[in-house]
């Protein structure tokens, strides 16, 4: 049982951090927060992510690529240019790295506007500190495991960011339905996305790429946006005005 609200625990911690901090707030700046709290959720990134810590830079360079060349080569991520997820997946590390380690200069418009430590960035994209993480997952599961299968979840721990944003980039631009239509493939792959905390309303976000809550119809529960919604009511973070009018036209588009 421990080994269970281990490994849920990491999914959805990691996830929160990914969509609320490194998508949301790094890459697409819906919300400002001071730079107390700032450095707070970048610390927390950190630590949930552990041996799979993604920068906020690259992660919103990356994101900002996505969204200006959704779908065709120059895409970071789309499934439609590689034969499996994990193809898209070593594509996607390899452009990562590239924005990371100043291998490649991106357009002007993709950079700026991102939350950096140096410091952390730094200790979170050291072999020491990946090991070190892998290694107290390992530790962890020696000490708890009652079953031999619960060691197989161990890969997911070592690599929880990137094999979040390989369901989100694979699942939400092949499979499922779409509201809008984006000259793109984008679609939304449930109704309740319990799995991804709101990511896999991938057409939706397309569509409205600042609009804080991914969920467009009424039936499509955004499970994040809750959490947003108390963070600002408790001034952690502070929303951006949103123009209602402006919404509801490109809704109705």
């Amino acid at each position: 049982m421990a080994i269970l609200i281990f490994f849920v625990l990491h999914w959805y911690l990691s996830l929160f951090v990914q969509t609320f901090f490194l998508h949301r707030y790094a890459a697409h700046k819906m919300f400002t927060m001071n730079p107390f709290w700032e450095k707070a959720f970048y610390l927390l990134t950190y630590l949930a992510q552990g041996s799979s810590f993604l920068s906020p830079r690259a992660y919103a360079i990356l994101h900002r690529m996505h969204h200006a060349f959704s779908d065709t080569e120059r895409d970071p991520h789309s499934p439609h240019y590689s034969n499996n997820a994990f193809t898209m997946m070593w594509k996607t590390k390899n452009i990562y790295n590239d924005v990371l380690n100043h291998r490649v200069e991106p357009e002007r418009r993709f950079e700026g506007n991102y939350p950096m430590w140096p410091a952390l960035e730094k200790l979170g994209d050291s072999y020491f500190s990946r090991i070190g993480w892998g290694v107290a997952y390992v530790l962890f599961y020696i000490a708890f495991a009652t079953q031999w299968w619960m060691f197989l979840l161990l890969p997911l721990h070592f690599l929880m960011g990137p094999v979040h944003g390989a369901i989100v980039n694979w699942s939400g631009h092949k499979y499922g339905y779409q509201n809008f239509d984006n000259n793109d493939k984008s679609r939304n792959s449930l109704f309740f996305d319990f799995l991804t905390g709101g990511e896999l309303f991938q057409n939706n976000h397309h569509k409205l790429p600042n609009r804080v809550n991914f969920g467009v119809k009424w039936w499509e529960v955004d499970p994040t946006w809750p959490v947003i919604w108390t963070l600002d009511k408790l001034s952690i973070i502070k929303l951006k005005p949103v123009k209602v009018k402006a919404v509801r036209t490109k809704v109705n588009a």
